[in-house]
């Protein structure tokens, strides 16, 4: 990304939510986006996901000028090279773990129902949830359904993974359960960017990335990072995910 500018007209107003900014994340990294409400970072992360075009600048998105496809080609790159991990898990209600997981295959004709059944398995598998496949939502605690939506976003193998406050609807044992899977994800050389307001969530991840008035004002290597699974083992063993 290079001198992306982003701006809203608010009434009268002119809303400058992007100033310049300019960000490259390598291939494997996986970086915490942090700031205040209104600093920038939510925006950025729509331009980053394809879901928002800003005034100017340029974006390059395994090596595709994203900014110069039209919205059935930037349909298509969402598609195959992002996978997206939200707040509200945004899973559908009626449909179970293992459909819900196929639903992004169902755009790609060159998969067929076996392949995608198959791909959508081990997509749970990953995330620890290959029994509960057939459960409901409703029959899942909130760590289990941001799971299925983790697994989502896996079956495409996307070349990038974005997560907006992923842990922002759990407690904290789930929460770092979360993270358990993103650092392993991670290991495996699976690049994410995630969105988060939570000082330890953003430890966990490799770079942290500061954003304030539009513009960012750090950038760098997490000091002391925790890892999740050691951050596990400090809660009792009895404790279990409590979300719904």
């Amino acid at each position: 990304m290079k001198d992306l500018v982003k701006t809203y007209q608010m009434g009268d107003n002119v809303v400058h939510a992007l100033r310049g900014v300019s960000l490259d994340i390598e291939k494997g990294s996986f970086v915490a986006i942090m700031g205040a409400s209104g600093s920038g970072k939510s925006t950025f992360m729509n331009t980053l996901g394809c879901l928002d075009k800003p005034t100017s600048g340029e974006y390059y998105l395994d090596n595709v000028d994203a900014l110069k496809l039209d919205k059935n080609e930037l349909a298509e790159l969402r598609n195959k090279k992002i996978g997206f991990i939200f707040q509200s898990f945004n899973i559908l209600a009626r449909t179970s773990a293992l459909e819900n997981v196929e639903l992004p295959l169902l755009y790609n004709n060159k998969v067929s129902s076996k392949e995608r059944k198959e791909k959508a398995i081990k997509a749970l598998e990953s995330v620890g949830l290959a029994e509960r496949m057939n459960n409901m939502p409703n029959q899942l605690s909130g760590g289990q359904q941001q799971r299925v939506a983790i697994a989502r976003a896996l079956v495409n193998e996307p070349v990038v993974i974005m997560a907006d406050e992923p842990t922002g609807n759990l407690d904290t044992r789930t929460s770092f359960e979360i993270m358990d899977i993103f650092q392993e994800l991670n290991n495996k050389g699976i690049t994410i960017v995630m969105v988060t307001h939570e000082p330890d969530i953003a430890k966990c991840a490799v770079d942290n990335v500061i954003f304030r008035d539009g513009q960012i004002i750090g950038n760098r290597k997490v000091q002391d990072r925790l890892i999740a699974k050691e951050e596990l083992k400090k809660f009792p063993a009895d404790q279990i995910d409590a979300t719904t």
